[in-house]
Protein backbone atom coordinates (compact mmCIF):
# COMPACT_ATOMS: atom_id res chain seq x y z
CA UNK A 1 0.00 0.00 0.00
CA UNK A 2 1.25 3.77 -0.67
CA UNK A 3 2.30 5.35 2.11
CA UNK A 4 -0.86 8.15 2.93
CA UNK A 5 -0.66 11.04 1.03
CA UNK A 6 -0.42 13.48 4.38
CA UNK A 7 2.16 15.26 3.01
CA UNK A 8 1.50 15.94 -0.57
CA UNK A 9 -1.89 17.18 0.54
CA UNK A 10 -2.36 18.79 3.97
CA UNK A 11 -5.78 18.55 5.96
CA UNK A 12 -6.83 21.98 5.24
CA UNK A 13 -5.80 24.35 3.30
CA UNK A 14 -6.61 28.91 3.93
CA UNK A 15 -6.75 31.14 0.91
CA UNK A 16 -8.09 34.87 0.84
CA UNK A 17 -8.10 36.68 -2.60
CA UNK A 18 -5.96 39.65 -0.89
CA UNK A 19 -4.18 41.01 1.72
CA UNK A 20 -6.63 42.42 4.61
CA UNK A 21 -6.61 46.11 5.44
CA UNK A 22 -6.52 47.67 8.70
CA UNK A 23 -9.93 48.37 9.53
CA UNK A 24 -11.39 45.86 7.14
CA UNK A 25 -14.58 43.74 7.47
CA UNK A 26 -13.45 40.05 7.61
CA UNK A 27 -15.14 37.10 6.76
CA UNK A 28 -13.94 34.16 7.87
CA UNK A 29 -15.43 30.60 6.24
CA UNK A 30 -15.56 27.46 7.02
CA UNK A 31 -16.00 24.95 3.94
CA UNK A 32 -15.07 22.53 1.16
CA UNK A 33 -13.16 22.19 -2.06
CA UNK A 34 -14.99 23.74 -4.47
CA UNK A 35 -17.71 25.59 -2.16
CA UNK A 36 -16.06 28.75 -2.34
CA UNK A 37 -13.94 29.40 -5.24
CA UNK A 38 -11.87 32.36 -5.85
CA UNK A 39 -14.24 33.90 -8.20
CA UNK A 40 -17.13 33.27 -6.12
CA UNK A 41 -15.18 34.95 -3.20
CA UNK A 42 -14.27 37.69 -4.88
CA UNK A 43 -17.79 38.86 -6.06
CA UNK A 44 -18.92 38.77 -2.70
CA UNK A 45 -16.13 40.51 -1.55
CA UNK A 46 -16.74 43.49 -3.98
CA UNK A 47 -21.02 43.56 -3.62
CA UNK A 48 -20.35 43.81 0.38
CA UNK A 49 -17.05 45.59 0.26
CA UNK A 50 -15.34 43.15 2.57
CA UNK A 51 -12.42 40.50 2.78
CA UNK A 52 -13.35 37.07 2.60
CA UNK A 53 -10.97 34.39 4.66
CA UNK A 54 -11.59 31.02 3.42
CA UNK A 55 -9.93 27.70 5.16
CA UNK A 56 -11.07 24.20 3.34
CA UNK A 57 -10.98 21.20 5.03
CA UNK A 58 -11.31 17.45 3.96
CA UNK A 59 -13.25 15.84 6.19
CA UNK A 60 -15.45 15.73 8.96
CA UNK A 61 -13.07 15.16 11.44
CA UNK A 62 -11.01 17.92 10.18
CA UNK A 63 -13.53 20.33 10.41
CA UNK A 64 -14.40 19.81 13.92
CA UNK A 65 -10.60 20.43 14.52
CA UNK A 66 -10.54 23.30 12.91
CA UNK A 67 -13.89 24.82 14.63
CA UNK A 68 -12.29 23.81 18.04
CA UNK A 69 -8.67 25.79 17.01
CA UNK A 70 -7.18 27.50 19.76
CA UNK A 71 -4.90 28.94 17.10
CA UNK A 72 -6.80 30.97 14.34
CA UNK A 73 -10.04 33.37 14.83
CA UNK A 74 -13.02 32.04 15.16
CA UNK A 75 -15.04 31.24 11.86
CA UNK A 76 -18.29 32.84 10.89
CA UNK A 77 -19.79 30.46 8.91
CA UNK A 78 -19.02 26.94 7.96
CA UNK A 79 -20.45 24.00 5.31
CA UNK A 80 -20.91 20.70 7.03
CA UNK A 81 -23.12 17.54 6.78
CA UNK A 82 -26.36 17.17 8.40
CA UNK A 83 -25.05 14.58 10.62
CA UNK A 84 -22.41 17.38 11.52
CA UNK A 85 -24.66 20.09 11.68
CA UNK A 86 -26.34 17.66 14.96
CA UNK A 87 -23.11 17.44 16.81
CA UNK A 88 -22.30 21.09 16.47
CA UNK A 89 -25.92 22.39 17.70
CA UNK A 90 -25.31 19.76 21.03
CA UNK A 91 -22.09 21.48 21.29
CA UNK A 92 -23.87 24.60 21.10
CA UNK A 93 -21.60 26.06 18.81
CA UNK A 94 -24.18 27.64 16.00
CA UNK A 95 -26.55 30.52 16.05
CA UNK A 96 -29.99 30.14 14.63
CA UNK A 97 -31.02 32.16 11.27
CA UNK A 98 -33.20 34.46 9.94
CA UNK A 99 -34.87 33.29 7.04
CA UNK A 100 -35.74 36.85 7.06
CA UNK A 101 -32.38 37.53 5.84
CA UNK A 102 -32.31 34.17 3.14
CA UNK A 103 -35.27 35.96 0.66
CA UNK A 104 -33.09 33.41 -1.65
CA UNK A 105 -34.13 29.97 -0.10
CA UNK A 106 -37.42 30.60 -1.62
CA UNK A 107 -35.84 29.48 -4.30
CA UNK A 108 -34.76 26.45 -3.35
CA UNK A 109 -36.75 23.11 -4.40
CA UNK A 110 -39.71 22.30 -2.25
CA UNK A 111 -37.69 19.13 -0.49
CA UNK A 112 -35.46 21.51 0.80
CA UNK A 113 -37.98 24.09 1.98
CA UNK A 114 -39.14 21.96 3.90
CA UNK A 115 -36.58 22.02 6.70
CA UNK A 116 -38.59 20.61 10.05
CA UNK A 117 -38.84 17.05 7.77
CA UNK A 118 -34.49 16.74 6.94
CA UNK A 119 -33.24 16.15 10.72
CA UNK A 120 -30.57 17.94 12.21
CA UNK A 121 -31.66 21.54 10.27
CA UNK A 122 -34.01 22.49 13.02
CA UNK A 123 -34.20 22.27 16.56
CA UNK A 124 -36.51 23.88 19.28
CA UNK A 125 -38.27 25.64 16.58
CA UNK A 126 -35.47 27.53 15.13
CA UNK A 127 -33.42 27.00 11.59
CA UNK A 128 -29.19 26.18 12.21
CA UNK A 129 -29.00 25.28 8.90
CA UNK A 130 -29.51 25.59 4.80
CA UNK A 131 -29.22 22.77 2.69
CA UNK A 132 -26.42 23.58 -0.18
CA UNK A 133 -25.66 20.27 -1.87
CA UNK A 134 -25.73 16.46 -1.81
CA UNK A 135 -24.59 13.28 -3.08
CA UNK A 136 -24.39 9.72 -2.57
CA UNK A 137 -20.78 7.85 -1.58
CA UNK A 138 -21.13 5.03 -4.04
CA UNK A 139 -18.57 3.08 -6.10
CA UNK A 140 -16.52 4.40 -8.84
CA UNK A 141 -14.66 1.74 -11.16
CA UNK A 142 -12.68 1.75 -14.02
CA UNK A 143 -15.42 0.46 -16.95
CA UNK A 144 -11.57 -0.78 -18.63
CA UNK A 145 -10.72 -2.66 -16.21
CA UNK A 146 -14.53 -3.63 -14.72
CA UNK A 147 -16.49 -4.82 -17.83
CA UNK A 148 -19.75 -5.58 -15.74
CA UNK A 149 -20.93 -2.88 -12.67
CA UNK A 150 -19.97 -4.13 -9.18
CA UNK A 151 -22.90 -4.64 -7.44
CA UNK A 152 -22.38 -4.59 -3.58
CA UNK A 153 -19.30 -2.16 -1.71
CA UNK A 154 -18.22 -6.01 -0.89
CA UNK A 155 -16.31 -5.90 -4.22
CA UNK A 156 -13.78 -3.45 -2.36
CA UNK A 157 -12.34 -6.76 -0.76
CA UNK A 158 -12.68 -8.97 -4.23
CA UNK A 159 -9.11 -10.31 -4.02
CA UNK A 160 -8.81 -9.88 -8.02
CA UNK A 161 -8.52 -5.93 -7.14
CA UNK A 162 -5.48 -5.99 -4.72
CA UNK A 163 -3.26 -2.95 -4.90
CA UNK A 164 -5.86 -1.32 -7.20
CA UNK A 165 -8.83 0.17 -4.51
CA UNK A 166 -9.02 3.33 -3.48
CA UNK A 167 -10.32 4.19 0.18
CA UNK A 168 -11.30 7.60 1.89
CA UNK A 169 -9.83 8.74 4.88
CA UNK A 170 -12.32 8.82 7.26
CA UNK A 171 -13.44 6.45 10.22
CA UNK A 172 -17.38 7.06 10.23
CA UNK A 173 -17.63 7.04 6.57
CA UNK A 174 -15.98 3.18 6.65
CA UNK A 175 -17.60 2.38 9.51
CA UNK A 176 -20.79 2.59 8.49
CA UNK A 177 -20.26 1.51 4.97
CA UNK A 178 -19.06 -1.45 6.00
CA UNK A 179 -21.90 -2.17 7.76
CA UNK A 180 -23.69 -2.09 4.83
CA UNK A 181 -22.33 -4.24 3.31
CA UNK A 182 -22.57 -6.43 5.98
CA UNK A 183 -26.14 -6.21 6.03
CA UNK A 184 -26.70 -4.27 9.31
CA UNK A 185 -30.00 -2.38 9.84
CA UNK A 186 -28.59 0.43 11.92
CA UNK A 187 -25.11 1.90 9.92
CA UNK A 188 -24.78 4.75 12.29
CA UNK A 189 -26.06 3.09 15.84
CA UNK A 190 -23.67 0.02 15.81
CA UNK A 191 -23.26 -2.80 19.17
CA UNK A 192 -19.93 -3.89 20.12
CA UNK A 193 -19.93 -6.80 18.58
CA UNK A 194 -20.60 -5.26 15.36
CA UNK A 195 -17.78 -2.50 15.55
CA UNK A 196 -15.59 -5.24 16.17
CA UNK A 197 -16.44 -7.41 13.30
CA UNK A 198 -16.46 -4.38 11.05
CA UNK A 199 -13.25 -3.40 12.47
CA UNK A 200 -11.46 -6.77 11.53
CA UNK A 201 -13.60 -6.36 7.76
CA UNK A 202 -11.17 -3.00 7.51
CA UNK A 203 -8.12 -4.73 8.80
CA UNK A 204 -8.63 -7.07 5.77
CA UNK A 205 -9.04 -4.36 3.61
CA UNK A 206 -5.91 -2.73 3.55
CA UNK A 207 -5.08 -6.30 1.40
CA UNK A 208 -6.67 -4.40 -2.05
CA UNK A 209 -5.75 -0.99 -0.72
CA UNK A 210 -3.26 1.05 -2.93
CA UNK A 211 -3.35 4.23 -0.61
CA UNK A 212 -6.02 5.93 1.61
CA UNK A 213 -6.96 9.51 -0.01
CA UNK A 214 -8.56 12.75 1.59
CA UNK A 215 -9.52 15.51 -1.28
CA UNK A 216 -10.81 15.02 -4.67
CA UNK A 217 -8.00 16.09 -6.29
CA UNK A 218 -6.02 13.85 -4.97
CA UNK A 219 -7.84 10.65 -5.55
CA UNK A 220 -8.46 11.56 -9.42
CA UNK A 221 -4.69 12.17 -9.47
CA UNK A 222 -3.69 8.87 -7.75
CA UNK A 223 -6.31 6.93 -9.71
CA UNK A 224 -5.05 8.01 -12.87
CA UNK A 225 -1.23 7.85 -11.99
CA UNK A 226 -1.83 4.25 -10.70
CA UNK A 227 -4.87 2.49 -12.66
CA UNK A 228 -7.13 2.62 -9.65
CA UNK A 229 -9.74 -0.32 -10.63
CA UNK A 230 -12.33 0.56 -7.60
CA UNK A 231 -12.80 3.37 -5.20
CA UNK A 232 -15.10 4.26 -2.42
CA UNK A 233 -16.54 7.39 -3.99
CA UNK A 234 -16.40 9.90 -0.52
CA UNK A 235 -17.56 12.92 -2.73
CA UNK A 236 -19.58 10.69 -4.94
CA UNK A 237 -20.45 12.62 -8.38
CA UNK A 238 -17.67 15.64 -7.74
CA UNK A 239 -15.44 12.65 -8.17
CA UNK A 240 -17.23 11.59 -10.88
CA UNK A 241 -17.03 14.68 -12.67
CA UNK A 242 -13.20 15.09 -12.10
CA UNK A 243 -12.19 12.08 -13.63
CA UNK A 244 -14.25 12.14 -16.82
CA UNK A 245 -12.12 15.43 -16.72
CA UNK A 246 -9.00 14.04 -16.67
CA UNK A 247 -10.00 11.47 -19.26
CA UNK A 248 -11.28 8.49 -17.14
CA UNK A 249 -13.25 6.03 -18.27
CA UNK A 250 -15.43 5.20 -15.35
CA UNK A 251 -18.71 4.04 -14.26
CA UNK A 252 -20.96 5.14 -10.86
CA UNK A 253 -23.00 3.07 -8.86
CA UNK A 254 -25.36 2.53 -5.85
CA UNK A 255 -24.74 -0.71 -4.39
CA UNK A 256 -27.56 -2.89 -3.66
CA UNK A 257 -27.23 -2.86 -0.08
CA UNK A 258 -27.75 1.06 -0.71
CA UNK A 259 -25.15 4.22 -0.16
CA UNK A 260 -24.46 6.31 1.80
CA UNK A 261 -25.14 9.69 1.39
CA UNK A 262 -24.65 13.45 2.73
CA UNK A 263 -26.33 17.19 2.78
CA UNK A 264 -24.14 20.00 3.28
CA UNK A 265 -25.64 22.99 4.46
CA UNK A 266 -24.43 26.39 5.34
CA UNK A 267 -24.68 27.26 9.25
CA UNK A 268 -23.46 30.39 10.93
CA UNK A 269 -21.34 29.75 14.13
CA UNK A 270 -22.13 31.49 17.63
CA UNK A 271 -18.85 33.50 17.34
CA UNK A 272 -20.04 34.85 14.12
CA UNK A 273 -18.77 38.87 13.89
CA UNK A 274 -21.39 40.08 11.98
CA UNK A 275 -24.06 38.07 11.94
CA UNK A 276 -25.64 40.09 8.77
CA UNK A 277 -22.62 39.70 7.05
CA UNK A 278 -22.72 35.72 7.56
CA UNK A 279 -26.92 35.69 7.04
CA UNK A 280 -25.41 37.63 3.78
CA UNK A 281 -22.88 34.80 2.48
CA UNK A 282 -25.34 31.72 3.13
CA UNK A 283 -27.70 33.70 1.17
CA UNK A 284 -25.34 34.22 -2.03
CA UNK A 285 -24.35 31.14 -2.22
CA UNK A 286 -28.46 30.32 -2.91
CA UNK A 287 -27.95 32.59 -5.83
CA UNK A 288 -28.27 30.61 -9.27
CA UNK A 289 -25.23 31.85 -10.77
CA UNK A 290 -23.56 30.65 -7.34
CA UNK A 291 -25.26 27.56 -6.62
CA UNK A 292 -25.21 26.43 -10.35
CA UNK A 293 -21.82 26.57 -10.15
CA UNK A 294 -21.54 23.49 -8.09
CA UNK A 295 -23.19 21.25 -10.97
CA UNK A 296 -20.73 23.25 -13.69
CA UNK A 297 -17.68 22.58 -11.92
CA UNK A 298 -18.19 20.31 -9.59
CA UNK A 299 -20.89 17.77 -10.77
CA UNK A 300 -22.43 18.35 -7.80
CA UNK A 301 -26.27 18.72 -7.18
CA UNK A 302 -27.05 22.29 -5.99
CA UNK A 303 -30.95 22.67 -3.77
CA UNK A 304 -32.58 24.96 -6.86
CA UNK A 305 -32.31 22.60 -9.54
CA UNK A 306 -33.25 18.99 -9.75
CA UNK A 307 -30.80 16.69 -10.99
CA UNK A 308 -30.78 15.25 -14.55
CA UNK A 309 -30.38 11.88 -13.34
CA UNK A 310 -32.80 11.43 -11.41
CA UNK A 311 -31.92 8.64 -8.87
CA UNK A 312 -35.29 8.36 -7.02
CA UNK A 313 -35.20 4.70 -7.18
CA UNK A 314 -31.19 3.93 -5.81
CA UNK A 315 -31.69 3.00 -2.19
CA UNK A 316 -30.30 5.95 -0.24
CA UNK A 317 -28.71 6.31 3.48
CA UNK A 318 -28.61 9.81 4.88
CA UNK A 319 -25.94 9.81 6.76
CA UNK A 320 -26.68 10.36 10.64
CA UNK A 321 -25.22 11.04 14.37
CA UNK A 322 -23.05 7.79 15.14
CA UNK A 323 -22.52 5.57 18.39
CA UNK A 324 -19.39 6.51 19.58
CA UNK A 325 -17.17 9.11 17.31
CA UNK A 326 -14.35 8.72 19.67
CA UNK A 327 -14.38 4.72 19.71
CA UNK A 328 -14.55 4.89 15.79
CA UNK A 329 -11.58 7.26 15.62
CA UNK A 330 -9.84 5.29 18.09
CA UNK A 331 -9.67 1.87 15.94
CA UNK A 332 -9.75 3.94 12.86
CA UNK A 333 -6.55 5.28 13.48
CA UNK A 334 -5.31 1.68 14.68
CA UNK A 335 -6.36 0.54 11.20
CA UNK A 336 -4.84 2.97 9.18
CA UNK A 337 -1.36 2.98 11.15
CA UNK A 338 -1.16 -0.94 9.82
CA UNK A 339 -2.10 -2.64 13.70
CA UNK A 340 -2.61 -6.77 12.82
CA UNK A 341 -6.04 -8.10 12.96
CA UNK A 342 -5.25 -10.06 15.96
CA UNK A 343 -4.97 -7.07 18.04
CA UNK A 344 -8.63 -5.76 17.89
Amino acid sequence: MLPLLLGAILCCGFFSAAPVQAGEKILRVLAWPGYADDDVVKTFESRYKVKVEVTLADSDEALWTLMHSKDTPPFDVLAANTAEIQRYSRANLLAPLDLASLPNTKLQLPRFQARTSIEGLTSAGKVYAIPFTYSSMGLIYDRKQIAVPPRSMRELWNPKYRGKVLDFNSAQHNFSFTALALGYTHPFQLDAAQIHTIAQKLVDLRRNLLTYYTLPEEATAVFMQHKVALMFGNYGTQQVELLRRAGADVGYVIPDEGALAWLDCWSMTRSAQDPALALAWINYMLEPGVSGLLTQRQGLANTLSAPVDNSDNAHIVWIGPVEDIQRREDLWARIVSGDRSERF
